[in-house]
């Protein structure tokens, strides 16, 4: 049914609620916007699940955790090498989650540990030539995964998609937590 066809038909609102799909008065804040809400809600976390297993169903002939690839990513992204603590604050996450992820990655000898020139107590993180390597090799599962997930969308689509995940992850100075 095009959108038309629901806007002249008096029934569509509850069809549409029936499929899943908000009414204006849902989107605006109106009665039921709870529900809708409540919806989207649980539509984006089982998104995020899908995401994480076409992510790992790639990412495993890299032979390479997401989380992994996240914190060589992270990694990769610092201008210098960075210290342990850095990293746990940029992953937002307690520092002894970067210190297995570290152990794990410096084990397959993709990143490896360093003392700092100018304090021999700070320990930094190097990616060596293999943790390039593996970027190099993440970019492309990265892409396929991708492609997997947006498959179904339109390119018009996806740009919009963009559009609405930009304003949800980077709401602004007073919409962040």
């Amino acid at each position: 049914m095009s959108t038309t066809d629901r806007t002249s038909d008096p029934d569509a609102p509850a069809r549409a609620s029936e499929a899943g799909v908000p009414s204006r008065a849902d989107r605006a804040g109106g009665p039921g916007a709870s529900d809708a809400d409540g919806l989207l809600a649980e539509q984006l976390l089982r998104l995020t699940r899908r995401l994480h297993r076409i992510q790992k169903r790639h990412l495993e002939p890299v032979g390479i955790t997401p989380a992994q690839s996240r914190l060589l990513r992270t990694v990769a992204a610092f201008g210098e090498p960075p210290r342990m603590a850095d990293l746990a604050a940029r992953l937002e996450v307690v520092p002894r989650a970067v210190t297995s992820l570290v152990d794990g990655l410096e084990t397959a000898g993709r990143v490896r540990r360093a003392p700092d020139p100018d304090n021999r107590r700070v320990i930094r993180i190097e990616l060596t030539d293999a943790g390039r390597a593996t970027l190099r090799e993440l970019r492309s599962a990265r892409r396929a995964a991708a492609e997997d997930i947006l498959a179904p969308l339109t390119a018009e689509q996806r740009e919009v998609l963009g559009g609405l995940l930009t304003a949800l992850v980077d709401p602004g100075p007073e919409g962040g937590c």
